[in-house]
């Protein structure tokens, strides 16, 4: 495949790793378990061996942020092994370990003979106040973007650690429920040298937006979006096929806080696109009006 793109002027993005973690290793622990992170560096070093002669733009993981929390916390996804309100938290601890280890072992065995590139995929729905004159809904607007983003952004692109608002909301909510310690685990100050400056560039994935409501978590249940305290929807006047709502001015508002956020980074946008209901017409109007609004949006001067 590699090697067919290559002929044909494709420039390959490999993925190691997309949601298929083989059942010997989830029988481990899976990303519940720090052994995981020796293997997914010994799994990364094969592949920039073997193919990084020809690859030269690689994606550690794809949507860190949503495996952590779809499958160990919600156990939505595959392996389906749900902890709610600590099992999302502690593979995110070891997937950006995981993903730090592998970009340093291209950058110290690989990079000088193959000069490619190495980051990670994370998913970001822009988050939008629903009530814009709401101070609570700002609040909580901001609050999910860095529990969705800026968890895994934060560590990797500026300082190794957690954002602080991640830390204090997750410790403060540990306390009520009676836990010793915070439910979120901490990087130690070596794990956060490794971990800071690990990606060559920002990959993003993005499909949509929604609106983001404040909303207490008063009877201190467990779960990620419990300890945002937030509840989320889409304005009912957008259009939508299934969970993706057209909202093309998200991607632009996403873009420029990446750019802001990160000291404007080169962007790679690694997913977008606009499901059809199957079976899909010849004549796909949706799809076709929502790539032409995004590149519209994407194209206006100031991002």
């Amino acid at each position: 495949i590699i090697d067919d793109l290559l002929t044909n002027e494709v420039t390959p993005i490999v993925t190691l790793y997309h949601f298929d973690l083989p059942q010997a290793l989830e029988d481990q622990g899976g990303w519940l378990s720090e052994a995981i992170i020796e293997s997914f560096d010994k799994y990364a070093q094969f592949c920039f061996s073997t193919f990084g002669d020809r690859v030269k733009l690689w994606i550690t993981i794809n949507e860190a942020n949503v495996l952590s929390m779809m499958a160990y916390d919600l156990g939505i996804f595959p392996p389906g092994v749900p902890h709610c309100g600590t099992g999302g938290y502690q593979a995110a601890h070891n997937l950006i370990k995981a993903h730090a280890r592998s970009w340093h072992s291209y950058n110290s065995l690989f990079r000088k003979e193959q000069k490619g590139m190495v980051s990670i995929s994370l998913f970001a729905t822009w988050l939008e106040p629903a009530d814009p004159n709401s101070v609570s809904d700002q609040e909580a607007a901001k609050r999910a973007i860095t529990f969705h983003l800026d968890f895994f952004a934060k560590p990797i692109f500026i300082d190794g650690d957690y954002p602080e608002v991640v830390k204090s909301q997750i410790a403060s909510m540990s306390q009520k429920q009676g836990y010793l310690s915070s439910r979120l685990p901490e990087f130690t100050e070596e794990e956060k040298k490794m971990i800071k400056g690990t990606a060559d560039f920002f990959a993003v994935q993005y499909y949509t937006t929604r609106l983001i409501k404040y909303q207490e978590n008063k009877k201190g249940e467990l779960g990620i979006l419990q300890d945002v305290e937030i509840e989320f929807f889409p304005d009912p006047s957008w259009k939508n096929v299934d969970w993706i709502y057209v909202v093309p001015w998200g991607v632009r508002k996403l873009l420029k806080y990446i750019k802001d956020t990160y000291n404007n980074p080169v962007i790679y946008i690694t997913e977008n696109g606009f499901p059809q209901s199957d079976p899909a017409p010849l004549d796909d109007t949706h799809r076709w009006e929502y790539f032409r609004q995004t590149f519209q949006e994407l194209l206006k001067g100031t991002i």
